[in-house]
């Protein structure tokens, strides 16, 4: 009978990060006709992520400034097609400028640090992208 519990325990420890994947939005983020910049707002909480997608040229300047309502909340920017951050948010600051190197759509991923996350909390933020 002890046998049975243990494999039965084996299997639900094996299986509970399966059923406990983060979620993982991704929203683009539309320019109004004309405009060089958007606002948009959202939530996250734990381990979820918003992946925010901008279309921008090489060679344009793309600022984004973040408030959030949660101090471990922060934001990267990764280039088309990048391995790697631009721009990490937890180290650089709240707000990124530079000169695009590719065109495409670029990723501003909105998170939680781990520390926050591990706890549950939560932010609301505020996310402005300029693009000229």
């Amino acid at each position: 009978m002890v046998r049975p519990l243990m494999l039965l325990a084996a299997i639900a420890a094996l299986a509970a990060p399966a059923l406990a994947q983060d979620a993982v939005r991704n929203e683009r983020i539309q320019f109004a006709r004309g405009a060089s910049s958007a606002t948009v707002t959202g939530d996250i909480q734990g381990y979820d992520t918003v992946n925010h997608l901008v279309g921008a040229r090489a060679g344009q300047t793309m600022s984004v400034h973040m408030r959030s309502s949660n101090a471990s909340n922060y934001f990267n920017v990764t280039a088309p097609g990048a391995d790697a951050a631009l721009f990490t948010g937890s180290s650089d600051g709240q707000h990124f400028e530079a000169q695009l190197p590719s065109s495409g759509d670029y990723v501003v991923q909105v998170y939680l640090m781990r520390n926050a996350a591990r706890r549950g909390e939560s932010a609301n933020y505020t996310l402005t992208v300029d693009v000229r």
